[in-house]
């Protein structure tokens, strides 16, 4: 019923291209089809997953990092590396472990003899982290100190060793996949540290017909090859476009007021999120669901953003930004539930 709704709702989009120039309207149809050749290649050796792919690629066109929910077997490994195929980025992995150590992320200095033969110096080896893609797999199975060293480059797109700074290469994006059903020595990430992350993106069990697709390609010997669409330069272009695109100021109100309605503190809190939810979304939750809104408009191939576009990108955005207390958990009340139900009342009051 879902998928039918986001369908609808994409047809009736508006097409404004009023405010662009022409170069910019060709590159918003560039970057579409380039989008459906991403996912044409990727559903060669991916089934399914079309909506995990979508958010995928609508968090790197808005510089975002994504993280992985899912249960094991379900691809979230293929499904990185793939995309990092497809796109001509380099690759880059990171198995989170407890014994893991902040230098096995951002790299370490050793000493080595000069190149001239004059005594020995100091040189910096990288990290995995110095790549256009990291895949930080497990990321909750690591012990807080590595996790900082790991998110301060998310944010920072740098890491500091020995007190020299190391710009990471451009464009960055960390996709951190984490097992929701292992407690057992994990550390989960603080909420402050979740806010890094652009995205969640849960990914699901495949659907019986899916499950018997699987089965057949992969266990029929035959490896596919990906062509490469896009590039790292072509990419950055693509960033920039998303940021050119225009937002009307209702789109702006809109993202305001959904995210100030999450907080239980405040006069704009409804008086049932009050009872369910001991803490809301930033500011920071604002920027991404408008980044976030342009993107999907981009790839909708559309040349405005729209209230649809926000909506499509609300629960990824606020997912994991929106706390519920224990009375919510023990009535079954979810985070997704409650923004389900901020975004019914903001179309009602739209009306």
């Amino acid at each position: 019923m879902a998928s039918t709704t986001k369908a609808k709702t994409r047809k009736t989009k508006p097409k404004d291209s009023s405010s662009l120039n022409e170069d910019e309207v060709r590159s918003i149809e560039s970057l579409r089809q380039s989008f459906d050749g991403i996912r044409e290649e990727l559903s060669k050796v991916i089934v399914g997953q079309e909506d995990a792919i979508e958010k995928i690629f609508i968090c790197m066109l808005s510089n975002g990092h994504t993280l992985l929910m899912g249960v094991p077997g379900l691809a979230k490994t293929l499904l990185v590396n793939s995309i990092a195929e497809t796109t001509s980025l380099s690759f880059g992995r990171i198995q989170f472990t407890p014994d893991l150590l902040p230098s096995d992320v951002t790299g370490t200095e050793i000493l080595q003899d000069r190149k001239d033969g004059e005594g020995r110096e100091f040189t910096f080896i990288k990290g995995p982290i110095f790549a256009n893609v990291l895949l930080a797999d497990e990321i909750n199975r690591t012990p807080p100190k590595t996790q900082s060293a790991l998110l301060e480059a998310m944010q920072e797109k740098r890491v500091t060793v020995a007190g020299k700074n190391h710009v990471l290469q451009k464009p960055f994006f960390v996709l951190a996949t984490q097992n929701p059903i292992e407690q057992e020595g994990t550390y989960p990430l603080p909420e402050a540290q979740l806010d890094r992350f652009m995205f969640i993106v849960r990914m699901d069990y495949p659907q019986r017909e899916e499950e018997i697709m699987i089965a057949r390609q992969t266990t029929m010997g035959a490896t596919a090859k990906l062509k490469k669409i896009i590039n790292g330069t072509k990419l950055k272009q693509y960033q920039e476009l998303v940021e050119r695109i225009p937002v009307p100021e209702h789109v702006f109100e809109l993202a305001v007021d959904l995210v100030r309605r999450t907080r239980p503190g405040t006069e704009d809190a409804p008086k049932w999120l009050k009872q369910s939810v001991q803490w809301g979304a930033g500011p920071r939750a604002i920027q991404f669901l408008i980044r976030g809104a342009k993107a999907h408009a981009l790839i909708s191939g559309n040349f405005i953003t729209t209230t649809d576009d926000l909506e499509a990108v609300a629960e990824p955005v606020l997912y994991h930004r929106i706390i519920t207390n224990f009375h919510a958990r023990s009535e079954g009340i979810t985070s997704s539930e409650v923004i389900r139900r901020l975004l019914e009342e903001a179309r009602q009051e739209e009306r």
